[in-house]
């Protein structure tokens, strides 16, 4: 390992401090969603019927709060332990899999949703997917 810095990673260091710019506060930007058009849902840890009945009330209410983008956040399935079970789909089990399957399967929720999209990899990349909502109508 070197133990010395170049001059170059001094200067650029120096110029770094002298710029006085700030880095954005993650907790900051949870609130700024949480205030403003997008609400973020963590499914995590949820059994697939769980998830289900969760997702499809967030969905909803998420509609009727005239909210424009939803974050769910699935993880990708790393440590799910359905490959024991010879009798669950290695793939349809996992969430990251079976909620998007499931909103394209109902109608109800299709009908509040206008776009669903893979997630930056800031927002989960790909343990994650967004739902755009259109406008409700009712609360103009």
């Amino acid at each position: 390992m070197n133990n010395k810095i170049s001059d170059k990673d001094k200067q650029d260091w120096e110029e770094f401090l002298a710029k006085d710019q700030e880095f954005p506060n993650k907790d900051s930007l949870e609130k700024k969603k949480a205030r403003g058009k997008v609400r973020l849902l963590d499914l995590h840890g949820y059994t697939l019927d769980e998830a289900n009945k969760t997702l499809e009330n967030f969905i909803k209410k998420s509609f009727e709060d005239n909210i424009s983008k939803l974050i769910i956040v699935t993880g990708k399935g790393l440590h799910s332990d359905n490959h024991k079970d010879p009798y669950v789909s290695r793939d349809l089990s996992i969430l990251k899999h079976s909620i998007p399957s499931f909103i394209k399967q109902n109608e109800d929720l299709m009908s509040k949703i206008y776009e669903i999209k893979n997630a930056s990899i800031e927002d989960g990349g790909e343990g994650a997917f967004y739902i755009f909502l259109k406008k409700n109508n009712l609360f103009k």
